[in-house]
């Protein structure tokens, strides 16, 4: 789910669009299942998910970028200033 890279933290993330609700659902296959109200039509989901993240993670929205799966619900998110272990506390991981 979490592996740390050069660059920063890499985060496995399963989306779930058109959700009741924006949550942090668990885990699904290995990665953070990321439940969001936004349909996935013309990157609505995708930045959604960054303005998620960014505020769940006390972020600027320019810190985190999707490196993997801008047209799948399996992701790979680059969170770039933070260490890993203050990434799990603010996602309460």
């Amino acid at each position: 789910m979490f592996r740390v890279a050069q660059e920063g933290v890499i985060l496995a993330v399963h989306l779930q669009p058109k959700a009741k609700r924006d949550e942090i659902a668990g885990t699904h296959a290995g990665a953070l299942k990321i439940r969001l109200k936004a349909p996935p039509v013309d990157g609505k989901a995708n930045q959604a998910l960054l303005a998620f993240l960014a505020q769940r993670l006390s972020l600027p929205k320019g810190k985190i970028k999707i490196l993997k799966g801008l047209t799948s619900r399996q992701k790979q998110v680059l969170i770039q200033g933070l260490s890993l272990e203050e990434v799990k506390k603010r996602l309460k991981v």
